[in-house]
């Protein structure tokens, strides 16, 4: 391949930038003596890797690798993609910072759940190296054993929840063999609701999958019993499931922030609707995470309006300074018309690799970039991306990703809409998906040629994703070719307004008690309901909580709420107290409540002086109840056992 070294100096002024032609081989000298300079070091080919790390062992400055070769210089555009190679060197230069483990620790303790002889003979293969049980579900004419070696029992299981090292099955049809079984096995009286724990679940039964999205269930394996080498790779993987395994916990979560609910109404629920494993489960006023059972979709922390998870390999402040590194370095190399492709290691990366392999590999303005799972990026990293004057945005996928995507294509709605709606003409986001490094190839060659932005961003910012999103919206705004002030948003959406139908509100501002983000505020010295649209997340709490109803969210994007005041949605004269003089209500609502008991309840028959206490506040009411020395039970005929709330519900009921 051609090196533009001038390129990639043109995008890494503050670098030193070698060429070699053997630097693993005849040149490994030069590398050896780069090494032992202090400061970080990258090297642009990841092929030999290993080879380089040996010989670096002990240096004090940060090593690291990026593939420059099948992403960049292994295409029929390779000439051209000098500017590509500088961009993805300063993407791999931001460092990523440092991320918790969760341990799941696995003693072999395996159930075989199966239906046949099959299940038999994979405990046979398995038997020398892990505690075995089998249950059979359905049981057909299997027979019985020569030499017990392991247990094998009945059982169909009704429920399944845990993961790698703690799983706990719930089993009914439950039965154990008699001994004395002659030809076929024979089981005993059946029994239900019976508990299985166990840390290895190896699932060939044929029937539905024990857990949603089963394929992301660290420790349950299950194969077609169709495909001999798959249920083969299924035992061996199941051998090897002993010990203690570090997994990555994906998500960091801060629930003072999380406004799943409150006062038992929910109000958001975005995680538990896009979560495929079910880790996620309402907790309270807020949700839990099981880290041990998040499989690191990300969708949750895409989706998370007050950023309350946040995702962690890398967090989104990370993701869009490498973001920023790359799309600003390529445009200072000479680049133009960059297209973002995001992709994981396992699926993409290995598309690009045969692409690049066996095909034109990709086009000098397509930049790759890896993220752990595509479906983590966040709608502040695609706003990001066009405001740094990226012209396009492509998340390549599976034919048939492993869950579903419903995060990421809510993500894509979104801010396919605000780009749109700020005049960037053109199919800005989309999708590829296919497991065909051709098909691959092709779309990529497909994308018609943007305008760039004349005059990008530059910030580069930290923080919450919610700051994030906050300031990348407002410097995409900034840069946009038609910056439109308000544009609609669908259904979900992290940003918005809300209306509230005045006629029908009375100002008890449940609401306001209820906002968890101080977007509804109220006033201590008049009754007045303020709204603040840029700390409004659609949570939807005021809706719920609103004993009127009268409130409806309306998803939007303002670029003008950040600098606006609070908006005054409805103002009414206070009451004030006929005693004291003090404010203790709205007029309009104590009117109303005096009208409707005034010679309508027994406690205030027409013209009784005692209604006067129903305008006045809470201290002069007691005080005047007392000067009257009224009994509010005078004259109620005594009953034989105390009044409970369940007479008053009683009543209730019957008067309706």
């Amino acid at each position: 391949m051609r090196l533009d070294t001038a390129a990639v100096k043109r995008g890494c002024r503050k670098s030193e930038i070698a060429e070699f032609r053997q630097l693993c081989r005849a040149e490994l000298d030069h590398f050896r003596n780069a090494a032992k300079a202090e400061g970080p070091l990258i090297v642009g080919c990841t092929q030999e890797a290993p080879l380089f790390g040996d010989e670096a062992k002990g240096r004090s400055g940060k090593l690291d690798f990026i593939n420059l070769r099948e992403t960049a210089g292994w295409s029929v555009e390779g000439t051209k993609a000098g500017p590509k190679m500088a961009a993805l060197l300063a993407a791999v230069s931001e460092a990523a910072p440092a991320f918790p483990f969760v341990t799941l620790s696995s003693e072999g303790v395996i159930l075989i759940y199966g239906r046949d002889e099959l299940a038999v003979e994979a405990g046979r293969l398995l038997a020398d190296h892990l505690d075995v049980t089998i249950m059979i579900t359905k049981p057909s004419q299997i027979m019985p054993p020569a030499t017990t070696s392991f247990p094998i029992v009945q059982g169909t299981i009704r429920n399944a929840k845990g993961h790698l090292g703690a799983f706990e099955l719930t089993v009914d049809d439950y039965a154990a063999p008699r001994p004395s079984s002659r030809d076929t096995l024979v089981f005993e009286a059946p029994c239900d609701g019976l508990t299985s724990r166990c840390d290895i679940v190896l699932d060939l039964s044929g029937g539905k999958p024990l857990f949603p999205a089963h394929d992301l269930r660290d420790g349950y394996l299950r194969a077609d019993l169709r495909d001999p080498a798959g249920m083969l790779r299924a035992v061996l993987r199941a051998r090897d499931l002993v010990g203690n395994f570090d997994k990555p916990k994906y998500v960091n979560f801060t629930a003072e922030i999380c406004v799943h609910s409150r006062s038992r109404l929910t109000g958001c629920h975005r995680c538990l609707d896009l979560c495929p494993t079910g880790a996620i489960t309402p907790h309270g006023d807020h949700v839990k995470i099981n880290a041990e059972v998040c499989a690191g979709c990300g969708q949750c922390a895409a989706a998370c309006p007050t950023g309350a998870a946040t995702y962690a390999l890398p967090p989104p402040d990370a993701l869009l300074h490498k973001l920023r590194a790359m799309l600003l370095t390529y445009r200072e190399s000479g680049g133009s018309g960059a297209v973002v492709l995001l992709h994981d290691t396992q699926h993409g990366s290995t598309l690009i690799d045969a692409l690049a392999r066996h095909g034109d590999g990709l086009p000098a303005n397509v930049l790759p970039f890896t993220v752990n799972e595509v479906t983590q990026v966040g709608l502040e990293a695609v706003v990001a991306s066009f405001a740094y004057g990226a012209a396009g945005i492509r998340f390549l996928l599976r034919a048939r990703p492993l869950h579903d995507i419903s995060g990421l294509s809510q993500t894509i709605t979104m801010a396919d809409a605000i780009v749109s709606g700020l005049g960037f003409s053109g199919r800005r986001v989309a999708t590829i998906e296919t497991d065909d490094p051709d098909v691959l190839g092709e779309v990529l060659r497909s994308i018609e040629p943007a305008p760039a932005v004349e005059r990008p961003a530059t910030f580069k910012t930290v923080g919450k994703r919610r700051d994030l999103l906050r300031f990348a919206l407002h410097e995409l705004h900034r840069v946009a070719p038609v910056p439109t002030d308000v544009i609609a948003l669908s259904q979900g959406a992290p940003l918005g307004t809300v209306t509230v139908n005045t006629d029908g509100c009375t100002l008890c501002l449940a609401c306001v008690s209820a906002c968890p983000t101080g977007a509804l505020r109220d006033d201590p010295e008049r009754p007045v309901l303020k709204f603040v649209e840029d700390a409004c997340v659609q949570c939807g709490l005021c809706q719920s909580t609103c004993p009127e109803k009268v409130i409806t969210l309306k998803p939007q994007i303002d670029f003008r709420a950040a600098r606006a005041p609070a908006r005054i949605i409805k103002e009414e004269e206070p009451a004030l107290c006929i005693r004291c003089n003090k404010p203790f209500g709205v007029k309009s609502t104590i009117e109303k409540i005096a009208a409707k008991l005034e010679g309508r309840h027994w406690m205030y028959p027409a013209g009784d002086k005692r209604l006067d206490v129903v305008r006045m506040c809470a201290d002069c009411r007691v005080t005047a109840m007392s000067e009257q020395q009224f009994d509010p039970f005078a004259g109620v005929p005594e009953r034989a056992s105390p009044r409970t709330t369940d007479d008053y519900l009683r009543e209730r009921e019957t008067k309706r």
